[in-house]
């Protein structure tokens, strides 16, 4: 059995771009390719979010009631949901005063998964074990 791992990695704030929502969109798409996969093939997606990336990771979204679109906040619930892992630099929350309280969880919506805050030395290690890595 062959495991295709694939790192997505977010450096871009939830703003001017849609950047951070196309990362979290192809994530999830992981679970329609099989029909593209050979025999015996699995994809393992992992998202990371880095740098000013973080800013993706913040609870009370308010998209939809402001611009009328899907926030990135219901993204990275159904990541959760589906059990995709799931990890921000805590090294960049740090930075930028985040405490873990004001972090997207998908416990209203039943997720088991949550996302984890690792350090960066994490994530690289994701990266190097990754056999593609997408950044975001």
């Amino acid at each position: 059995m062959s495991d295709v791992k694939i790192t997505f990695l977010v450096q871009r704030p939830p703003y001017k771009s849609e950047n951070p929502k196309l990362a979290t969109t192809h994530a999830m798409s992981y679970q329609v390719v099989e029909i593209l996969l050979e025999d015996g093939q699995t994809i393992t997606p992992a998202l990371c979010y880095v740098g000013e990336g973080v800013l993706n990771c913040l609870k009370d979204q308010k998209a939809m009631e402001t611009y009328g679109i899907t926030s990135t906040e219901m993204h990275l619930k159904n990541c959760l949901l589906v059990d995709m892992d799931v990890y921000a630099c805590k090294e960049d929350f740090d930075k930028y005063g985040i405490g873990e309280d004001r972090i997207i969880d998908a416990d209203d919506m039943g997720a088991d998964k949550k996302m984890q805050i690792v350090p960066f030395a994490k994530i690289q290690e994701l990266m190097e074990t990754s056999t593609h890595v997408m950044f975001f």
